[in-house]
């Protein structure tokens, strides 16, 4: 049985599937879209991150495939209805990068509040601007609103009240009557009256028809002027030039994004050169530790799929 690798995978999750199928690794195979289709002819599966756009045309070149592992959680690259119509499993790897998206999200917050990251510059040139950055704030004692309540919204909300904040969640999905909410120290709220009381603003959302540009001029408008928002889950569910607009007034405290819209940014995007904003190259999830984990997963599951077909 053959397998496709379309992106970056840990070394030893791509050795292990070598040893019992016929494996082409190529992580730059995603960039050579007609080559890629071509090699799909006669693949059982096919393993990818988010880059590789899983289409009905490209589902409709692979005769033979049976599984797509995608190397994450997000399965927006993925055309779900094509997948099921052909009988192609789709199988995420749920939770094996969550603590690493959870981290980013608290240290972001951290530096965005403390602001202390920006004075790097100045001291090494001679400056003091000690009293300029002794207004940085602390993350005890504030409250972190997380919009989308799965498994890495919780996970952030964990490590949140670890370091003293207090908790406030919303999620459609959820009803306002779960016991999850109460077993996770969890008050539950609606968008907008989450927006306007909480210090920091954590996005843990699909992008779908309903999420689009979930965050806008008018959802910025309803955030505390001090407050900080991060986007570590999706691109198109923030509206960038109002974001920017908003960062630029000092309406905002600050943001940090690692998605956007379109990926790479691009040239002269509204974000370019706005203040109090951390940008990130869409590696919240990705550590060394959460590559294992997740290349790991996928891996094994896979291979079973395979293995019992």
């Amino acid at each position: 049985m053959k397998i496709v690798i379309s992106e970056f995978m840990d070394a030893a999750a791509v050795e292990s599937l070598r040893g019992r199928f016929d494996i082409r690794y190529d992580p730059a195979l995603v960039d050579r879209r007609a080559e890629l289709v071509a090699g799909l002819a006669d693949a059982d599966a096919l393993i990818v991150r988010n880059r590789t756009r899983v289409d009905a045309g490209l589902l409709a070149a692979a005769p033979r495939l049976k599984v797509v592992g995608r190397l994450g959680v997000g399965l927006d690259n993925i055309d779900l209805a094509a997948s099921r119509e052909r009988g192609v499993a789709v199988i995420p790897a749920t939770g094996a990068n969550a603590a690493a998206v959870a981290e980013y999200v608290l240290c972001t917050a951290m530096m965005l509040l403390r602001g202390a990251y920006r004075s790097s510059a100045a001291v090494a040139a001679g400056q003091w601007p000690r009293a300029a950055l002794s207004e940085g704030r602390e993350i005890g004692g504030k409250e972190i609103g997380i919009v989308g309540f799965g498994g890495i919204g919780r996970l952030t909300a964990r490590l949140a009240r670890s370091l003293g904040m207090r908790v406030a969640g919303c999620d459609p999905e959820i009803a306002a009557d779960s016991p999850l909410w109460l077993s996770e120290t969890a008050l539950r709220l609606e968008l907008n009256e989450l927006l306007g009381r909480a210090d920091v603003v954590s996005l843990h959302i699909p992008l779908a028809p309903a999420t689009r540009g979930l965050i806008g001029a008018a959802q910025l408008a309803l955030m505390k002027p001090n407050a900080v928002l991060i986007n570590s889950a999706r691109g198109g569910t923030v509206d960038e030039a109002a974001l920017a607009t908003a960062l630029r007034a000092g309406r905002l405290g600050g943001a940090a994004l690692d998605v956007f819209a379109d990926e790479p940014l691009a040239p002269g995007s509204p974000l370019s050169d706005c203040p109090n904003l951390i940008l990130t190259p869409h590696i919240a999830g990705v550590s060394r530790e959460a590559n294992q984990r997740v290349s790991s997963l996928i891996a094994e599951r896979v291979a079973a799929l395979l293995e019992s077909a």
